[in-house]
C-alpha cells in the first residue's frame, strides 16, 4: 500500500505491490532487519473490469546487537495446580507434557518440589525468538547460543501458587519488577481463591496482565465457556474501562499484543500443554509483546548513575564476592569501581568489577539497565553482600540510606492490617525486613483508598530509592 498526502492508504496493483515489497525488503536488510508479509487483502473496486488492487500488512523484525537485547520480564502467577511450571517447560523445552507433569521436572529446583509437584522457590526461564519470530530454544543448542542469537528474549519468573509459599511469591514480584503478568487458570479447576488474590496484587502493582487458560483438553466446551464468562466478570471488576479479550487467531493475537501497553485490555488465550493446542498462538503473542520503555526512555535510564539490586549472593575463595540481581538504571562495565552496601552501620564498601555475566551465565563486558546479571567484585567480603543490598556507582547519593521512610499505601484485603505501632514486613525491591508503623496521616485507613504511612526498619538501615514500589504484609 502507499500513503497519500492526506495520510490515507491507497491500494496497489499486483506488480506495483511486489515491487514495493521488494524495495521494503532491501531497505530492511540494509539496517539489519527482515520483513515478513503477514496478510494480503484484495480491495473491492467499483469497476469490475478494473485491474485488481491489493493492500499488504508487513511486520519488520529488527535484529539488535546481542548486548542490546533486553529480556522482557514476565511473572507467572496462578493457583497451585494451574499448570504454570508445566506450561513454561513446554514453551522453553519444546516437548509436550505427558499429562502427569513430565514437562515441569527440569524447572523444579528442590527434591521436595519434585515429590509434591508444587513450586516453592523463584525459578527463571528464558524464551528466545529469532528475527522471524521462531523460537530458537529447541534442539541441541546451548543456552549461550540461543541467548546470543535471539532478536527478542522473554524472561519468565515462575512463582509459587501454594498459599504457604505466598511470601516467596510476593518477594519475586518485588525483586524482579515484571513488565507483564501471565495469570494461569486451569480449565479443569476454574477460578480459585488464589487466582482472585493474585488478580488483586496485579491491580495494586499496576502491571499489565494477560490470562492463559490451561488444560483445555480436560474441559468440556460448556465448562470452558463458563470459565471465560467468569474471567470476563473478574476483569470488569478491575475497573470500568478494563476489557477481557479472548484470543482465537493470529490477527486477534497481534491486536491484543499492541493493546497491552494501555493496561486496559486483558487478553485470554486457551492452551493445552498435552495436545499442544494454541501453543503457537501463545508464542506468537509473547513475541509481539511491546517493551515497557521506548528507546529514548531506555537511553535516559542508562545515563543515570548505576544502581544494581542484589537478589542473591555466592561465595568464592579469597576477597571476592559474586552477586546476582537486576540493574535498575545506568550501565556497568568491566573494571568499573562500585560500592556495595549498606552494612549494619549504613556504610558502603568499594571494589572493582572483575567479571560480568548477563542473564546469569553469558560472559560479557557490559550490562545495561533492565538486564539481569551476575557481577564478581574484588576486595569485598561476602559477609557484606546480602539480599536487599545495592551496588552503586561512585557518584550515587548515599543519603538515600535511612531507618525511616514514608510510602503511599493501599489496603487490599484487611482494613486492620496497618495500625500505629504495629509491626509488619516490608518488601521493597529485594529488601525484606520487619518494620514498625510509626504514623498514619489519614487514619483510619479504608480498603481501596491510598494513605500515607511512615515506617521504621527494625534491624538495619536500607537504601530506599524514590518512587519504588512497596509491598506490606
Amino acid at each position: 500500500a502507499t500513503v497519500l498526502d492526506a495520510n490515507l492508504i491507497d491500494s496497489l496493483v499486483h506488480s506495483d505491490l511486489e515491487s514495493s515489497l521488494d524495495t521494503l525488503k532491501r531497505m530492511a536488510e540494509q539496517h539489519g532487519a527482515v520483513t515478513e508479509e503477514r496478510q494480503r487483502y484484495a480491495v473491492e473496486l467499483e469497476d469490475p473490469a478494473a485491474e485488481p488492487r491489493y493492500v499488504a500488512e508487513v511486520l519488520v523484525h529488527v535484529k539488535p546487537d546481542c548486548d542490546q537485547v533486553l529480556p522482557l520480564r514476565v511473572a507467572v502467577l496462578g493457583g497451585e495446580a494451574a499448570g504454570k511450571s508445566t506450561l513454561l517447560g513446554v514453551l522453553t523445552r519444546g516437548e509436550l507434557d505427558n499429562g502427569r507433569g513430565s514437562a515441569r521436572v527440569n524447572l523444579l529446583q528442590h527434591r521436595h518440589e519434585v515429590a509434591s509437584g508444587n513450586t516453592s522457590s523463584i525459578c527463571h526461564e528464558l524464551l528466545g525468538f529469532d528475527e522471524t519470530g521462531e523460537v530458537i530454544n529447541y534442539g541441541a543448542k546451548t543456552t549461550d547460543y540461543f541467548v546470543e542469537h535471539s532478536a527478542k528474549l522473554v524472561s519468565f519468573v515462575d512463582l509459587a501458587g501454594h498459599k504457604k509459599y505466598q511470601r516467596t511469591t510476593k518477594l519475586g514480584l518485588s525483586c524482579w519488577r515484571p513488565e507483564f503478568i501471565m495469570l494461569i487458570v486451569s480449565a479443569s479447576i476454574g477460578v480459585e481463591p488464589m487466582t482472585r488474590e493474585h488478580l488483586g496484587w496485579t491491580t495494586a502493582l499496576h502491571v499489565p496482565l494477560f490470562v492463559v487458560v490451561t488444560k483445555t483438553d480436560r474441559c468440556s466446551p460448556t465448562a470452558y465457556q463458563s470459565i471465560i464468562k467468569q474471567l470476563s466478570r473478574l476483569v470488569t471488576k478491575l475497573g470500568s474501562s478494563h476489557t477481557a479479550m479472548p484470543v482465537r487467531n493470529q490477527a486477534e493475537s497481534e491486536l491484543a499484543a499492541r493493546s497491552m501497553s494501555t493496561g486496559l485490555v486483558v487478553p485470554i488465550i486457551s492452551v493445552s500443554s498435552v495436545t499442544g493446542e494454541n501453543l503457537d498462538l501463545l508464542k506468537h503473542f509473547l513475541n509481539l509483546l511491546p517493551a515497557s520503555r521506548s528507546a529514548e526512555e531506555q537511553l535516559e535510564v542508562e545515563k543515570q548513575c548505576p544502581e544494581f539490586q542484589v537478589e542473591c549472593t555466592y561465595g568464592v575463595s579469597g576477597h571476592e564476592v559474586i552477586v546476582g540481581g537486576y540493574l535498575t538504571q545506568g550501565v556497568v562495565r568491566l573494571g568499573d569501581e562500585l560500592v556495595l552496601g549498606p552494612d549494619q552501620h549504613g556504610s558502603f564498601h568499594r571494589g572493582p568489577v572483575m567479571s560480568l555475566r548477563r542473564n546469569r551465565f553469558l560472559p560479557c563486558r557490559m550490562i545495561r539497565a533492565g538486564q539481569m546479571a551476575s557481577i564478581s567484585l574484588a576486595c569485598i567480603e561476602r559477609s557484606i553482600a546480602r539480599r536487599g543490598s545495592v551496588l552503586l556507582g561512585l557518584g550515587a547519593k548515599l543519603e538515600a540510606v535511612c531507618w525511616e521512610f514514608e510510602a503511599s499505601v493501599c489496603l487490599l484485603f484487611d482494613p486492620q492490617a496497618i495500625q500505629i505501632h504495629r509491626q509488619v514486613t516490608v518488601l521493597m525491591g529485594a529488601i525484606r525486613q520487619g518494620a514498625a508503623v510509626m504514623d498514619i496521616h489519614e487514619e483510619p485507613m479504608k480498603l481501596g483508598v491510598y494513605g500515607t504511612v511512615r515506617f521504621r526498619f527494625l534491624r538495619k538501615p536500607e537504601y530506599v530509592s524514590k518512587c519504588c514500589q512497596v509491598i506490606v504484609e
